[in-house]
């Protein structure tokens, strides 16, 4: 699989710039909204934004059954804040109502680094990304307080668990797509193309 095709979910969040950075590391990347979109693609990047109302537009959208379905398939998977904590099996301090896609054995605390306006960006020690850390953007991040077995912790910010790897899913605390450094993606485009 030379260039893998990789969908964005698009119901809420920063679209745009996964599918920019996805680009940028050789990959094929387009939104993914319904299930049949789903169906089409190798891989998915569940992005940043608002995990409560993702949750909420996935299930209103008949995706998240099928989100699950993937996952649990073997699909391969990267969650940027938002989407790390779609991707845990357990939150911590769910919104009600909120339920997660799963995926990750490990549990979740959200906007853990502070609310918005304590939103910050900090040079990341990722490992299996070449060439130094990554710049990582935290805005409103979880961090991961508790991981299983099967979990690799690929990244720690400050005492707490930033990037972690279980199988074919991958899960940042923070948003390497709004800084230019494509290195996360390609890391996870590799992925992809070992999977498929």
């Amino acid at each position: 699989m030379s260039a893998p095709l990789i969908g964005v979910l698009a119901l809420q969040g920063d679209v745009r710039e996964h599918l920019a950075a996805l680009a940028a590391a050789d990959a094929v990347a387009r939104p993914v909204r319904r299930p049949d979109e789903l169906a089409a693609v190798d891989a998915l990047v569940v992005p940043g934004g608002e995990s409560t109302t993702m949750s909420k537009l996935a299930k209103l959208f008949g995706m998240l059954e099928p989100l699950r379905e993937r996952v649990r398939s073997g699909m391969p998977v990267y969650g940027t804040c938002a989407g790390l904590i779609l991707l845990a099996d357990k939150i911590l301090d769910p919104r009600s109502g909120q339920e997660t896609i799963g995926g990750i054995d490990m549990i979740v605390r959200r906007n853990a680094f502070g609310r918005q306006n304590e939103s910050f960006e900090a040079a990341v020690a990722l490992a299996g990304v070449d060439g130094g850390p990554v710049d990582g953007v935290f805005i409103r991040a979880p961090w991961v307080e508790s991981v299983g077995a099967a979990v690799e912790v690929l990244a720690e910010y400050d005492g707490h668990v930033v990037a972690v790897r279980q199988g074919n899913a991958l899960a940042t605390s923070f948003h390497p797509e709004l800084t230019g450094d494509h290195r996360v993606h390609a890391l996870f485009a590799d992925m992809v193309r070992s999977a498929g």
